[in-house]
């Protein structure tokens, strides 16, 4: 008589599984499975642990320990990273093999997992590898195949996030840059328009006095002298406040009223009270604040259009530097003076640079090189923006460009904390940085590198505590260098 202790427990899970034959067909449709025979896709569809989630169900988080394969048999899975980091967002679909392959040094899980849709896959643990690799040997071959297409995907979408991340430095420190000159030209436009109708009306009131022909020309002799002998000066606000209360007195003492309208822009030109003599002898207080009211709107219009001359100057400077920068408009290969690359590049971070002393050493009369000019535009903002990091914004950068045989030597200083010994073999690996988590993909030395070795050249670093210097070297010669 059998006993209920002795009848076998099944697993609900066996109940449910498909049959076999329809798990081989579904995985006779996986891309890297298609060739395999019969046999082979039996032992993985024997072998593999069926999953079926519905929609909306979490696989994984980030961090979590990595310990099997899977086959997506049906659905579709996105991956997110929680901490930051390039790859914000992956997808898996139908007939994908991912996970923890073979031969991988995946550890943990890179982000967040989730289904999508409902989802159907097969499960291999990480124990069962080197059974499932001497059953079914073209699986070594297959999961290798599916690992270098992981890296080129992943290596892909980090140097994209690399150039991203540059481009939107890039544009912020454009979009600081011309702001300023922007808003004083917006500005300088505004306040002249007001200007101008000050001037208008003074103009009017200058025409009303009826002054006689000679006063006239008394009136034009002075401006005219005074224009000649005194420009706008560069006053420190001690004797800027000291020529105006000279100012202010002498009107006054002469009837004169609303000083303060005027006495600012004269001492600004650097009018002391004695040059306002001329014409304090034969005006009375009415016409003097004419006069004197209508030169100080003059100048106030003069020295507005200056300022938009000047931000306007700017802003032509920048989009010249950013063209030059980026080598708009040119062909691939230029015969570039690295020297205004160098230059064009620190106008591109210009905003970085308010706390730092940059020196220049470069030689006279440096040769062209035949380059790539927007590939080493990435080398020089690499560097820079490497340097500008190590200093912390507050420090100093040096930029050395001389002839050293047969090759160009670009240096690139700074006075940071420098490179830990340990690490100075490292720093041009893919993916290496000492940044934290989403500030740094560790991308900017290995894209260096490439960019000079595509050059025929070589970068190396040598670091210590308050010196830290990269060394360029590109050959001078372009039949060296292609």
């Amino acid at each position: 008589m059998t006993t209920a202790s002795s009848i076998p427990t099944l697993d609900p899970a066996a109940l449910n599984r498909t049959p076999i034959p329809e798990l081989v067909e579904a995985l006779r449709r996986v891309p890297p499975l298609a060739t395999m025979d019969d046999a082979e896709l039996t032992w993985l569809a024997e072998h593999g642990i069926e999953r079926k989630v519905p929609a909306g169900t979490t696989l994984f988080r980030e961090g979590d320990v990595a310990d099997r394969m899977t086959i997506l048999l049906k659905g579709e899975v996105h991956v997110r990273r929680e901490r930051g980091g390039p790859a914000a967002l992956f997808i898996g679909r139908t007939g994908l093999i991912t996970g923890l392959l073979p031969f991988s040094r995946m550890k943990t899980y890179g982000g967040h997992g989730y289904a999508v849709t409902d989802l159907w896959g097969l499960d291999y643990p990480r124990e069962i590898f080197a059974e499932m690799t001497s059953a079914v040997p073209s699986m070594t071959q297959r999961c290798v195949s599916v690992l270098l297409d992981r890296v080129r995907e992943i290596t892909r979408l980090e140097q994209q996030a690399e150039k991203l991340n540059a481009l939107g430095k890039l544009a912020g420190n454009l979009a600081h840059e011309m702001n300023n000159p922007a808003s004083a030209a917006q500005r300088a436009a505004s306040g002249l328009l007001d200007e101008l109708r000050v001037y208008g009306r003074e103009k009017y009131k200058l025409g009303a006095l009826c002054l006689d022909e000679e006063h006239i020309a008394r009136v034009h002799e002075w401006q005219q002298s005074v224009r000649g002998r005194n420009k706008l000066l560069k006053q420190d606000s001690v004797q800027h406040a000291a020529l105006e209360d000279q100012l202010q007195t002498w009107l006054r003492a002469h009837g004169v009223e609303q000083t303060w309208k005027i006495a600012p822009e004269l001492a600004e030109l650097g009018v002391t009270a004695e040059q306002l003599e001329p014409i304090g002898d034969f005006l009375n207080a009415g016409a003097l604040q004419v006069v004197l009211g209508q030169f100080a709107s003059s100048i106030r219009a003069e020295r507005i259009a200056e300022a938009m001359l000047e931000s306007t100057a700017r802003i032509f400077d920048l989009i010249r530097a950013i063209k030059d920068y980026s080598y708009m408009d040119q062909a691939p290969i230029q015969e570039i003076d690295v020297r205004q690359a160098l230059d064009n590049t620190l106008a591109m971070l210009q905003s970085r640079l308010g706390n730092v002393e940059v020196e220049r050493r470069y030689e006279a009369d440096l040769p062209l090189i035949a380059a790539y000019g927007s590939e080493l535009s990435q080398v020089w903002m690499a560097l820079l923006e490497n340097a500008l990091d190590a200093i912390d914004g507050r420090g100093k950068i040096t930029l050395g460009v001389k002839r050293s045989g047969d090759m160009l030597l670009i240096e690139i200083w700074d006075n940071g904390p420098g490179i830990p010994k340990e690490l100075q073999d490292r720093i041009f690996e893919p993916f290496f940085t000492t940044k934290p988590t989403g500030e740094g993909l560790g991308l900017g030395l290995d894209t260096v590198q490439r960019v000079v070795r595509r050059h025929r050249g070589y970068v190396h670093v040598q670091s210590e505590p308050g010196a830290t210097c990269f060394e360029v070297r590109i050959p001078v010669e372009q039949l060296q260098a292609y």
